[in-house]
């Protein structure tokens, strides 16, 4: 059918969420699934983007990125305008197939930015903007050389989920919109740039001008760019490992594993369909464990533990090709079916390649988060799957109900119809929806008739509306056992009713067990019991940082003024947001934590990401001016 025809827009019209082939061009069609996305301005019942050409300039010495971004557009309506996302440009000019055109920017919208209203007619197919971003965008990490590792170079990374793409490239923004991309991309002559491109260079070239080019739809919370003395090491036939030259060779031996997790993956749940899997390891400042950017992951240094514990990171961003990349939710308000199809893959992969009871002691630790985050939460709708983000920032449903409670909805569904049939319907729906886009009803009635109406009382016994739309944990949750953990919550209730702290047996404990242990601690210890401990498992020298975390909130909770060297030590060095944001609630909870916190926040808040800082700033009541 012709999209340009009647009927095809009488059905756009007709319906809220509709399917179109994007990408004619390619031998393999996309379609994208336009549900109603609260968060962009665009209209892509009316006119959408499909591909980018974009050239660009890195100019450290500004903190700026001067480009022109040059779309090819699908017209479905006879549109004489599109809207782009957004956020604190400085839009110079606007062309339209090469001929200057009129535009608007829109009036700010808190979280949202503006709306970028260009001029198009019926036939247009291109359109192009010139401009600059600002040296505040909040999608930009500039670095200076001395934040740096090797302290010779500056450094760039961008971090665009959930809609902060916009703050660095005008864009439809919605992770509904999937586009190809070709970038050319100029920096300092001394410095490697890399994208979330199909191949990356693996060393510099005498110009600094660098080529690249995804031919995968993606949504453009998944455009990604990272600019810095980078240096390359192979792990594997498809997979290799960047990082500043000091980190690298640490790096490698962390990641050697990953070609063995991404054999395991294809033999999950089908092949991998973006050439190469690499990772990068971004300086500290980088706000999130990782993000699954595509070909391209990026990576926190808090996971390079030396021992290779913290490895369940690569098996997520890896899982994400899959679910998130592959199959991407239509929404924010469906964030769910990235992350929590994204725990239950990466639980699997860390069970095929480590063993059920590793895989098991995550799951514990994944329910404990669970159960933490329903408890603090304010807003009890937000324990849904299902969310309603209207007037919302996105971020807001990045919590442990999209990660966690939809990983126990994903494994109740296998444990009712058995793992084998569950495998197969999860491997037909990543062939069905790749390179599209989905939304939660869409998969609840994939899910019934693929699934559940094959297997007697399984819609029953799920309660799909429960677990979906209903609040909180569900009765017929999942009960994870592990024998390993379950030795550590006993010590740690010995502990609490008066066992010495140098009985407690550690030997070969790993790390999910003195996480979990320390958790299981009683709020208030007494300082002289916090000092046994440290001195018989070594907290304060944990090279672990998901142990180290736990035993700091402790640490900042009792007021153990000795290990706030430590505590200080590790809000300096440290910019992922799951470490440092609670560590900072936990010290603004009395006055005389919160003056050291706001003497260690001016110290270390230049060098957080705005992801981070926004946060915090909200907890410790920060002017930034």
């Amino acid at each position: 059918m012709k999209k340009n025809s009647a009927l095809w827009i009488l059905l756009c019209v007709l319906s809220a969420s509709m399917t179109v082939y994007a990408h004619d061009g390619c031998k393999k069609m996309a379609q994208m699934y336009f549900s109603k996305d609260k968060h962009t301005f665009a209209k892509p019942e009316e006119a959408f983007v499909t591909h980018l050409d974009w050239k660009a300039k890195i100019v450290f010495e500004e903190r700026v990125i001067k480009a022109v971004a040059t779309y090819t557009i699908k017209n479905v309506s006879n549109a004489t305008h599109i809207l782009l996302d957004t956020k604190d440009l400085i839009i110079e000019e606007v062309y339209a197939d090469g001929t200057p055109t009129p535009y608007q920017l829109g009036s700010p919208v808190d979280y949202l930015g503006q709306s970028l209203d260009i001029q198009i007619t019926p036939s247009t197919q291109k359109i192009s903007i010139r401009y600059r971003t600002k040296p505040e965008a909040e999608a930009l990490q500039w670095l200076t050389k001395e934040q740096t590792l090797g302290k010779q170079h500056p450094f760039l990374f961008t971090q665009s989920q959930a809609i902060l793409a916009r703050t660095w490239l005008p864009c439809q923004d919605s992770p509904g919109i999937r586009i190809t991309y070709d970038a050319n991309v100029n920096v300092p002559k001394d410095l490697l740039a890399l994208m979330s491109a199909n191949i990356n260079p693996t060393e510099k070239n005498f110009e600094g001008n660098y080529h690249f080019k995804q031919e995968k739809p993606i949504p453009a919370y998944l455009m990604a760019l990272s600019v810095g003395d980078i240096g390359f090491k192979s792990v594997g036939s498809r997979t290799g490992v960047y990082a500043e030259h000091g980190m690298l060779a640490k790096a490698a031996y962390e990641f050697a594993e990953m070609e063995k997790m991404l054999l395991v993956a294809e033999e999950l749940y089908g092949p991998y369909r973006w050439g190469r899997y690499d990772l990068i390891v971004l300086p500290p400042s980088f706000p999130f464990g990782g993000m699954e950017n595509p070909c391209l992951t990026f990576a926190t240094p808090t996971v390079v533990a030396g021992d290779r514990s913290l490895t369940s990171l690569v098996a997520h961003e890896l899982a994400h090709s899959w679910s998130g990349n592959l199959v991407t939710n239509a929404t924010w308000d469906d964030f769910w079916l990235n992350e929590g199809f994204t725990v239950y893959f990466e639980n699997r992969i860390i069970e095929a390649v480590y063993g059920k009871s590793y895989a098991e002691m995550l799951a514990l630790i994944s329910y404990q988060d669970l159960l933490e985050e329903i408890e603090g939460m304010e807003k009890k709708a937000d324990t849904k799957l299902k969310l309603d983000l209207t007037g919302r920032n996105p971020d807001d449903g990045l919590t442990a109900i999209a990660y966690d409670k939809g990983y126990y909805f994903l494994r109740h569904i296998e444990q009712t119809v058995g793992r084998e049939k569950f495998d197969a319907f999860l491997r037909g729906y990543f062939d069905k929806f790749a390179f599209q886009t989905i939304n939660t009803e869409q998969f609840v009635a994939h899910l019934r008739a693929e699934l559940l109406d094959k297997v007697p009382n399984a819609t029953n016994w799920i309660d799909i509306n429960a677990w979906v739309y209903g609040e909180g944990i569900p009765k017929n949750c999942p009960k994870v056992v592990s024998e390993k953990i379950n030795r550590a919550i006993e010590e740690a209730k010995a502990f609490t009713n008066g066992k010495k702290a140098h009985l407690i047996d550690i030997k070969s404990w790993s790390y999910q067990q003195y996480v979990l242990f320390l958790r299981n601690l009683p709020k208030k210890i007494s300082q002289e019991r916090i000092a046994a401990l440290d001195n018989h498992m070594k907290l304060s020298s944990s090279g672990n940082s998901e142990v180290l975390f736990v035993w700091l909130s402790i640490v900042a909770r009792n007021e153990y003024l000795s290990g706030f060297s430590k505590l200080e030590e590790f809000l300096l060095s440290v910019g992922r947001r799951k470490f440092i944001a609670p560590l900072y609630k936990l010290l603004a909870e009395n006055e005389r934590t919160l003056v050291f916190a706001k003497n260690v926040y001016a110290k270390a808040r230049p060098n957080y990401h705005a992801v981070a800082t926004q946060t915090i700033d909200q907890t410790l009541k920060w002017d930034a001016k």
